[in-house]
């Protein structure tokens, strides 16, 4: 006797339900993987120094203190790494997505002649670099060691958001679109600006975001680029010399008691270095899920 069609949909319903509760399980599982690391770090920014040395904080801060962020405002070097970061990331971002928009335009355009060979070129460097020394040597020669622009232009393009840039613009962009505006007398550059990037928001939000966080996180080319003008050190590079601090303060504890624990002072810069790409991103997040998803419809 064959089961009816009642039967066979409530099974079906029933086997997607499981796989729903599945679904969710797994993603519940990687937000708190991803949320409890940092509710203990803030845990520990607002905690005593003494529950934090005994390990009794978790996720609830334990004897609660503001003593570590007054110590952060009241240091100056602090609050002057805070503003060589802002400033190092608002001047990469706005160079990157100016050259990332004037190198993919062009490349998105069937009538550019050798583009094919001008885009293997771009994709190349995302598999073959030089290595740090060679970028060193060229810094050095340049004589932009202990300047600003060390840290703004060697890493100010970007090989795969172009390639993202290029797609959207190709995908976003009919070339009827163009081809009337040709008709009316407009350019390239009046094209670019009043037709290509108007379209092309969601993705240049996104962009955007790439450079900022990437650029905001970074204290690698700082650490090599940035030493004898301490005024230009980021404030990234200021929590990597604070986790050196921390660890040689753990290794002569046992001789040394300071009164101050370096892990608070530590978690609490983490969270106060975090705070400005938060609080960003609820501005440009309604672009950047439009942008992330862009291409992956077809119709």
């Amino acid at each position: 006797m064959k089961p009816s069609a009642g039967t066979y949909a409530a099974k079906k319903r029933h086997r997607y339900d499981i796989w729903d509760v599945l679904i969710h399980l797994v993603l519940i599982l990687a937000s708190l993987a991803c949320t409890l690391p940092f509710l203990h770090v803030v845990a520990k920014s607002f905690s005593e120094d003494a529950y934090v040395i005994a390990n009794k904080v978790y996720l609830w801060p334990a004897g609660f203190t503001l003593g570590a962020y007054e110590k952060i405002f009241a240091d100056a070097s602090i609050l002057r790494s805070l503003y060589i970061s802002v400033l190092v990331t608002v001047l990469f971002t706005i160079l990157g997505m100016i050259v990332t928009v004037c190198a993919a335009y062009p490349l998105s355009r069937k009538q550019l002649k050798g583009r094919t060979v001008f885009t293997f070129i771009f994709v190349f460097t995302m598999y073959f670099h030089g290595g740090i020394i060679p970028d060193y040597m060229l810094m050095n020669s340049l004589g932009m060691l202990d300047t600003l622009w060390a840290l703004v232009l060697p890493l100010s393009f970007s090989a795969f958001n172009l390639l993202i840039m290029k797609s959207s613009i190709m995908s976003s962009i009919p070339a009827s679109l163009e081809e009337s505006a040709r008709i009316d007398g407009a350019g390239h550059f009046r094209i670019l600006w009043n037709i290509v990037l108007p379209l092309c928001k969601p993705i240049l939000a996104t962009l955007s975001l790439f450079y900022a966080v990437g650029r905001w996180n970074a204290y690698q080319d700082a650490l090599f680029y940035i030493k004898h003008n301490t005024e230009l050190r980021p404030l990234q590079l200021k929590l990597y010399y604070l986790v050196i601090q921390a660890s040689e303060s753990f290794q002569l504890e046992s001789v040394n008691v300071q009164l101050s624990n370096p892990e608070v002072l530590k978690a609490s810069v983490v969270v106060f270095a975090t705070l400005p790409i938060v609080c960003v991103y609820p501005f440009i997040q309604k672009y950047f899920v439009k942008g992330t998803m862009l291409g992956a419809v077809k119709e």
